[in-house]
């Protein structure tokens, strides 16, 4: 029994803790009666319920994902979106496949169009190990996905699997970043030189920390992750919680068309929103100067959002969550006129249809999703990810813990989940 768990590469969990691992299996398997009389019930953990993980763990394996007898979701709590269905939906014959969706076009040498409309968010290589990375780049290409880098630079790992990329540029930007810490032309030229990188994403703030920049502890901080980012080994890699060189709206707007003229593609802000004024001094900015200044989307982080580390008065209480951020957001571009100029995308704590499905009726073209991906690589939401001890290999880069992760069957699962998903989301609006 040991070998054939050490030997096999479908179980993380297994692998890693050979046959001590099975256990997990079988309490899972009896959770649904201890739930019942001695513990929570399926919709009361954080900050992902059991029902929630539990159907991302099916669509992944690509196995039956329909429940029996009732919901046990409460349909009554304040807050809560209800789709609302109409009397006569489509018949199979009638329903239309979604539409491209193009970014920058008119305005860039180079405009990106995909037919994807939920893709990998932002996750850096640090925050995630090397065989995470490699899983998230195959598996998105074999789903027709893109995946965000991060702030943690691009590696070789994120272009090995062949997917589109979206390269974030964080408050440190990491790989196309010069010694004084500023914005590197020719780094960010040789980053655009890349074929599969589509877009440019500048990070102004995070929804689970708005104002502070990015945190890996130094135990994550190894040779090759130093060496991507260009900082020293085994320190602290703390971002600034702001670009230095962005102070006011007409500086971020000058950093937009910037980066959009040195690289030819599509370049994008994405921001946790709270106070909402500036949204309308962008906009008016944007339509004093014109549109070539205006960012080809927005990413709308939730104040729920996902991290390797934060502090916890922030994860907590910093940010608006996406039911109140992306209609303002919204709304603010079509008040300005600029709805149709400026592409929106949403993160935060949407992993099921049903989520995405409302995102994308409060306005959003697309939808990122992190931690969703993380469940389909194995994750057990064990909230060990700022401690380089991930029992399932994802947030650490502890070999002997690594060693459970296979790239090959996990892209697998992360391909499922974004079909699964995008399918059950057409179901929805069918």
């Amino acid at each position: 029994m040991y070998l054939v768990d050490v030997r096999q590469t479908r179980h993380t969990i297994r692998r890693n803790y050979p046959v001590l691992g099975r256990f997990r299996y079988l309490f899972e398997h009896l959770g649904e009666f201890f739930r019942q009389y001695l513990f929570a019930q399926d919709r009361e953990e954080l900050p992902f319920n059991r029902a929630q993980r539990a159907w991302v763990y099916r669509a992944a394996k690509n196995v039956d994902s329909t429940v029996a007898f009732g919901s046990t979701q409460p349909l009554n709590r304040p807050g809560d979106i209800i789709l609302l269905n109409g009397p006569f939906p489509p018949l199979e014959e009638d329903i239309a496949p979604c539409s491209a969706i193009t970014f920058g076009e008119g305005y860039t040498r180079q405009p990106y169009t995909t037919k994807s409309f939920f893709n990998i968010s932002a996750m850096s290589f640090g925050a995630l190990s090397v065989p995470a990375i490699r899983a998230l780049s195959r598996g998105a290409k074999q789903a027709g996905i893109w995946l965000n880098t991060g702030e943690g630079a691009m590696s070789s790992f994120h272009l090995e699997g062949g997917c589109d990329l979206i390269f974030q540029i964080g408050t440190a930007k990491y790989g196309v970043r010069n010694e004084a810490g500023s914005l590197s032309e020719e780094k960010l030229r040789e980053v655009a030189g890349h074929e599969q990188v589509k877009m440019f994403e500048i990070k102004l703030s995070q929804g689970a920390k708005p104002g502070k920049g990015g945190i890996l502890p130094g135990v994550k901080v190894t040779e090759v992750i130093a060496s991507t980012r260009g900082i020293p080994v085994g320190q602290d890699s703390l971002s600034p919680n702001r670009h230095p060189d962005i102070g006011c709206v007409d500086d971020l707007l000058d950093m937009i068309h910037r980066v959009r003229e040195i690289s030819g593609k599509p370049v994008g802000i994405k921001a946790v929103i709270g106070l909402a004024g500036w949204l309308d001094q962008l906009c008016e900015r944007i339509n004093e100067r014109g549109p070539q200044y205006a960012p080809d989307f927005f990413t709308v982080d939730s104040g729920d959002g996902g991290t390797g580390a934060a502090p916890q008065s922030l994860i907590d209480n910093m940010g608006l969550p996406l039911q109140s951020s992306l209609p303002l957001v919204v709304g603010k571009l079509t008040d300005h006129g600029l709805r149709e100029r400026v592409r929106v995308i949403c993160s935060g704590k949407m992993i099921n249809p049903a989520a995405v499905a409302a995102a994308l009726c409060l306005g959003a073209d697309c939808v990122n999703s992190a931690r969703g991906f993380m469940f389909a690589l194995g994750c057990v939401q064990s909230l060990q990810c700022n401690k380089n001890t991930c029992p399932t290999g994802i947030a650490t880069h502890d070999k002997d813990l690594q060693q459970g992760l296979n790239p090959v069957d996990k892209a697998d699962r992360v391909a499922n989940y974004a079909a699964n998903l995008m399918h059950e989301v057409e179901v929805i609006a069918h």
